[in-house]
């Protein structure tokens, strides 16, 4: 079977070594100069592969629907992409919050494993190539339409490729000099796929009205390990908490722990209207290892040592330069006040202050500018056309036992048995729909042959 891999980014290279070592014959195509460009700006150029936690907590960290995913993580898990690494001679390390990056630090090594695997492979791979569209044929005898050519410019010339598979693999809208332009969304759609709002995600987030005026006085200031809540103070609610770096920008905020919160707002509808009416606060706290208590007693007795210091004076212990003169604004304390003047309820003030830095938010960066897009390709559509045409699955008793014998664990309960299911016989059905092209209302058999899994159909 001849298949054809529209994009040559991560997606796409992972796709074309799978669909490879099934024995099919396969091209990549892709419209920048190169594969792989936006792997190289991973991580600031150093790639961060995965992270070393379990299956489940990937899924809790994805806003939304991160339960769509189940089967795709089961299929090609954390530990399959570090095997194939190490395999091309890529070693990995793993760092603070469980995330992975190779030894060398050089996200072009990552890049250029894969890449070599892919032609290990047999893989054909062509650049400069921006694909027009996909060209189908109606099967009158069943009712479906399947893919037959894809046609695509080449130095201003127009190419067509016969084939009978086609995997879209286009990225999203962000980063778009990498080649994210968002082309896959006209071609899905001229395919009939419905295409939900494209929103940015993982993104830096715009400050707005004092905070703004704010941001712009600390632009450049990174702070490292501090605390940062995301709250949507309407309903007093945490939305999102993280600990590390971010930085102040002269629109904003940015930095790690910004960028990853930016996803967790996209779950409210609402979103707009909370954030024009000033509902959603950034609260960074600039001393994470202190409590309340705590801190309090810190500065009482950084003000006990220096007594006979003002005010504006006695914070260079506690605060980076560049923030001192923008605390001491905020907490409304004379400047020029002795400390050992300074009230108990001042220092409260000050304290909270610390503990909670407010920055009210006014929105996204643009797309360009995300790392993730957002929407797209409508999932629930995907899900109905599937059980639309291929209506029904038969399981025989002794797929079942097989299932309880190996997968149950009394310690985690049924957890297991979903990922057997998925890694051993939905992967299983769904090679099965991919390699035959099957009538509406076929019914598909799981059986075991051989104390192997089995499909057939009926």
């Amino acid at each position: 079977m001849k298949v054809v891999i529209i994009g040559g980014g991560p997606a796409g290279l992972i796709a074309a070594i799978s669909a490879a070592q099934e024995n099919n014959e396969v091209i990549v195509l892709e419209k920048m100069n190169e594969v792989g460009r936006k792997l190289l700006i991973t991580g600031k150029g150093r790639c961060n592969i995965t992270s070393n936690i379990p299956m489940e907590e990937f899924i809790r960290n994805i806003p939304g629907n991160g339960k769509f995913l189940y089967g795709a993580f089961n299929n090609f898990t954390n530990e399959d992409i570090i095997s194939l690494l190490k395999e091309q001679g890529v070693n990995v390390k793993v760092e603070r919050g469980q995330r992975i990056f190779p030894v060398t630090d050089r996200s072009i090594d990552v890049r250029d494993a894969i890449v070599k695997k892919v032609k290990k492979l047999g893989v054909k791979i062509i650049v400069n190539a921006k694909v027009q569209k996909i060209i189908t044929k109606k099967n009158n005898n069943e009712n479906t339409i399947n893919v037959s050519k894809v046609e695509y410019l080449i130095n201003g010339k127009k190419e067509v490729l016969d084939c009978e598979k086609v995997i879209l693999a286009t990225g999203g809208k962000s980063y778009p000099k990498t080649g994210s332009t968002g082309d896959g969304y006209e071609i899905a759609k001229k395919l009939g796929h419905t295409v939900t709002k494209i929103v940015p995600s993982l993104v830096p987030l715009e400050a707005k009205g004092d905070s703004i005026r704010i941001c712009k006085q600390l632009q450049g200031l990174s702070l490292k390990n501090v605390g940062v809540k995301f709250v949507n103070i309407e309903r007093n609610k945490e939305i999102y908490k993280d600990f590390g770096e971010m930085i102040f920008t002269h629109f904003g905020l940015s930095g790690p722990t910004i960028l990853s919160g930016s996803a967790h707002l996209l779950r409210y509808k609402n979103l707009e209207e909370l954030l024009q009416n000033n509902k959603i606060k950034i609260l960074i706290d600039l001393k994470p290892a202190l409590s309340n208590e705590k801190l309090d007693e810190r500065i009482l007795r950084d003000f006990l040592s220096e007594k006979n210091k003002l005010f504006k004076n006695s914070l260079d212990a506690l605060l980076p330069k560049k923030m001192i003169d923008t605390v001491i604004e905020i907490s409304n304390i004379n400047p020029n006040k002795q400390v050992n003047e300074i009230t108990k309820k001042e220092r409260e003030n000050l304290v909270n202050i610390l503990k909670k830095f407010e920055i009210t938010i006014k929105g996204f960066r643009p797309i360009e500018e995300a790392i993730v897009t957002a929407g797209g390709i409508n999932i629930k559509e995907i899900n109905e056309r599937l059980q639309q045409n291929y209506l029904r699955v038969e399981i025989t008793n002794a797929v079942k036992e097989k299932i309880i014998d190996e997968a149950y664990d009394e310690r985690y309960g049924a957890r297991p048995i979903r990922r057997y299911i998925t890694k051993n016989i939905e992967n299983l059905i769904a090679h099965k729909l991919i390699d035959e092209n099957m009538k509406v209302g076929t019914t598909l058999i799981v059986d075991i042959k051989d104390n192997k899994f089995i499909v057939s159909t009926k």
